[in-house]
């Protein structure tokens, strides 16, 4: 099971260093590691709908309504990285997004999200382009190599383009329809 801890001790041995096993370790590498990865993890969550990130949630309005303009304003869960979509499937409402609320003329808000969830409930290949990436950022810091810092960066762009190609499929098929000028031509 993966863990931040493994994956960035992974991207340190893809560079030639020895791996940690604790952020709090006296050494470069783990304060490195420790800086580095939270924005990597919330980075990579937020880039693409990975299905194992994904979440459902209904909201309940807050206590206190909105200023003007809106008649409820819904906190948005505080694991949120992302919003996907806010509404059922095919009954999307109007709503806007201020600060930790979405706004919105409705007494419910069934949200889907990306959710910033435990490493260990990750796909393998969200792993491998976390790996990857993290040793692109270490890369130059660890072995003071730019063509080496340069190679890894290519390659973690290249994992992030297949993971997010395998994860996509996935999903079932998009269908169209429902559009007036698609429907037209059939």
């Amino acid at each position: 099971m993966a863990s931040d801890i493994s994956i960035c001790s992974n991207a340190l041995l893809m560079l030639g260093a020895h791996p940690i096993n604790s952020f709090n370790e006296n050494t470069d590498h783990a304060r490195m590691c420790s800086n580095i990865w939270p924005s990597v993890r919330d980075d990579l969550l937020r880039n693409h709908p990975w299905n194992c990130a994904v979440s459902r949630v209904s909201l309940a309005p807050s206590t206190t309504p909105p200023a003007f303009g809106y008649a409820n304003q819904f906190p948005i869960p505080s694991d949120c990285l992302r919003i996907l979509s806010v509404g059922a499937e095919g009954y999307e409402i109007h709503y806007q997004v201020e600060g930790k609320y979405i706004l919105a003329n409705t007494n419910v808000v069934a949200l889907r999200y990306i959710k910033r969830i435990d490493e260990g409930s990750w796909d393998a290949a969200l792993i491998h382009v976390a790996e990857m990436t993290m040793a692109a950022k270490l890369a130059y810091g660890v072995t003071a190599s730019a063509s080496l810092s340069a190679g890894k960066a290519d390659e973690a762009v290249y994992a992030l383009r297949q993971a997010k190609a395998t994860d996509g499929q996935e999903e079932p098929p998009e269908e169209l329809g429902g559009y007036p000028t698609f429907e037209s031509r059939f």
